[in-house]
């Protein structure tokens, strides 16, 4: 008898450890949904992750990278401006920011992301700019300490093009361009 319950103690306990289920649908967080393997990580590349965002036939596409050791927030931003590797690129990965990693600059406090981005007439006017601010954007929501990201140009609030076309100078977050990613 004393066993039986020791038996049925320890199924009672068990059957607590598993996945809870709701009584209603809800809606998932789809910040690690359709990230892409892109094959298995070589071990001797590193033993850190590095998530950038890039372009696949027109839409953000998430990747993991293996690095050294943990990067900067600035670190990972120059990643991005750099592009994809050769690999990355023979996989249909490419970037529409331009690669000129010493005129972007990250500044943080308390949560947020001010990209310095410097003369915006430097850059010119893109038809492409949703997926270049999509792709900074997406990026650097990555990392835990940052959940806003905002654009500033010669130190003023720069407008910002969000996925539907509409300008904001206020705080962005991935939310703002989930629907242009790949899924």
């Amino acid at each position: 008898m004393r066993r039986g319950l020791v038996v049925l103690a320890l199924v009672a306990v068990l059957a607590g450890c598993g996945v809870p289920v709701d009584s209603e649908p809800r809606n998932v967080d789809n910040a690690d949904a359709g990230v892409p393997s892109h094959g298995p990580l070589v071990l001797d590349q590193g033993t850190a992750l590095e998530r950038l965002c890039f372009v696949r036939d027109g839409r953000l596409a998430r990747i993991l990278r293996r690095v050294p050791s943990p990067v900067s927030s600035q670190e990972q931003l120059e990643a991005l401006l750099n592009g994809p590797t050769p690999s990355e690129a023979a996989d249909g990965l490419s970037n529409t920011l331009p690669g000129t990693a010493s005129m972007v600059k990250i500044s943080l406090s308390g949560g947020r992301a001010v990209i310095e981005i410097g003369d915006r007439s430097a850059h010119g006017v893109r038809t492409d700019e949703i997926l270049a601010f999509g792709q900074i954007i997406c990026t650097l929501a990555s990392r835990p300490e940052i959940g806003t990201i905002t654009f500033t140009s010669r130190g003023l609030p720069l407008g910002v093009p969000r996925q539907d076309g509409s300008l904001t100078t206020g705080p962005l977050t991935v939310a703002d361009y989930a629907d242009l990613m790949d899924s």
